[in-house]
């Protein structure tokens, strides 16, 4: 996948947490007013860009969408943080981390 999708509602996200069944995804819990964020999606973006590694990435911006933030937290049973990564497959949180631990490195580790 060349992009990373924003999930902007609970029917986006509803989607994606259905699309999970069939094949792992990433999402990227995202604030639009930290700097750590900035760093953290600019990790995943160089990740994403490589294409080495062939999955789903989605972005939520927490502040902007606070529901569909809540939604992820309550459906995966994962404290909210921002930033933070999950690696969802079959609706299951199989990987997870926030903050200066989002990096291009540790993304590609945890999707191999």
């Amino acid at each position: 996948m060349e992009s990373i999708n924003e999930l902007t509602s609970q029917e986006d996200w509803q989607n994606v947490w259905k699309r999970s069944m069939d094949s792992p995804i990433l999402v990227y819990k995202h604030s639009t007013s930290c700097l750590i964020s900035a760093r953290a999606f600019k990790q995943l973006k160089t990740f994403q860009k490589s294409g080495e590694d062939e999955i789903d990435c989605y972005m939520v911006k927490v502040i902007e969408n606070r529901r569909v933030s809540n939604e992820i937290a309550k459906d995966t049973n994962i404290s909210h943080k921002s930033p933070q990564i999950l690696l969802i497959d079959k609706q299951q949180v199989v990987w997870n981390t926030s903050h200066w631990k989002i990096t291009e490195k540790r993304i590609r580790k945890e999707v191999r």
